[in-house]
């Protein structure tokens, strides 16, 4: 596990977002990983993102690997129950999938199925408490024994642009109690809210973990305008302003996701970034070559 042992050794840490087709198209997911190969650390797997029907994520992560390219499985409790979840561990290490994140996952009613059920068996602090006792005590929820464990890096995300912020900072301190060995977090644009949130969870956590900053590299005014409605994203009218001045929008957005990397790359307790390019993973790499963040440190080749 390369990302494993970039976050112990303490290196700034580069991971993006990987979105599989809505589709069963392979080649997608392929030409989706080498835009990113070289480029980051590991990619998130997403899990039918924003409630949309897309391809599964642990056989799309499978795809990423044979690419040569570290994959991190999002796992969210919205679909399935702890029998399935629990299932879905053990499948993906088998066949040698050991990055996760876990998350509650977004309401279908914001997805294109608006009328599926959210199961909702597990919260993302007790997908956490399901994944760290498969590992550490070889059991399952149900306390049966699990004779040969899943191996695994477990992670978390954090949502620090959270109203009121005390909500999330619970949610985080739980998932750190809980075992939480990385945090990602949504977008971030407002530094001086995300610092204090920073703060707030080096002083009130158990133990100190990796934290990845996400950064939204944006394409247009217009894409800007819909996100910023989306909860949990606080993009402000001054980063909409400057798109819908600027003579290349794409060339703005790339711009305002490098200020944003070199910023908070700075703040204690930030040991690397997440990268988010929706629809747009060419624009990863000039982002991370701009930011001064190549060659990536040398990673193992997934088997």
């Amino acid at each position: 596990m390369a990302l494993a042992s970039l976050l112990r050794s303490g290196e700034f840490v580069v991971t993006a977002e990987l979105n599989p087709p809505k589709s069963a198209a392979a080649g997608v997911v392929r030409r989706r990983a080498e835009a990113l190969k070289g480029v980051v650390d590991a990619v998130n797997v997403t899990d039918s993102n924003r409630s949309m029907v897309a391809m599964a994520a642990i056989p799309a992560a499978t795809i990423v690997a044979t690419a040569g390219l570290e994959p991190i499985v999002q796992m969210t409790g919205r679909d399935r129950n702890r029998i399935a979840l629990q299932a879905d561990v053990l499948g993906a290490t088998a066949v040698g999938i050991e990055n996760f994140v876990f998350m509650s996952g977004d309401d279908p009613k914001q997805g294109n199925h608006p009328d599926a059920v959210n199961v909702q068996d597990l919260d993302g602090v007790g997908l956490v408490k399901m994944a760290v006792g498969m590992r550490d005590q070889a059991r399952f929820l149900s306390g049966d024994e699990i004779k040969q464990p899943p191996k695994m890096l477990i992670g978390a995300t954090a949502s620090p642009f959270t109203k009121p912020m005390e909500a999330d900072l619970t949610k985080t301190f739980d998932k750190i109690a809980a075992g939480a060995e990385f945090l990602q977090t949504q977008p971030v644009f407002d530094l001086a809210t995300f610092s204090r949130w920073l703060v707030e969870v080096r002083r009130g956590g158990s133990r100190e973990v990796p934290i990845l900053a996400g950064v939204l590299i944006l394409r247009s005014a217009k894409q800007a305008e819909r996100l910023a409605k989306v909860p949990g994203l606080a993009i402000g009218p001054e980063i909409i302003e400057r798109l819908k001045k600027a003579a290349d929008a794409e060339a703005e957005g790339i711009a305002i996701a490098v200020e944003l990397v070199k910023e908070l790359r700075s703040l204690p307790g930030v040991r690397g970034v997440h990268l988010y390019a929706i629809e747009w993973p060419e624009a990863v790499g000039r982002v991370v070559e701009a930011a001064g963040l190549l060659p990536r440190p040398e990673a193992k080749v997934p088997a």
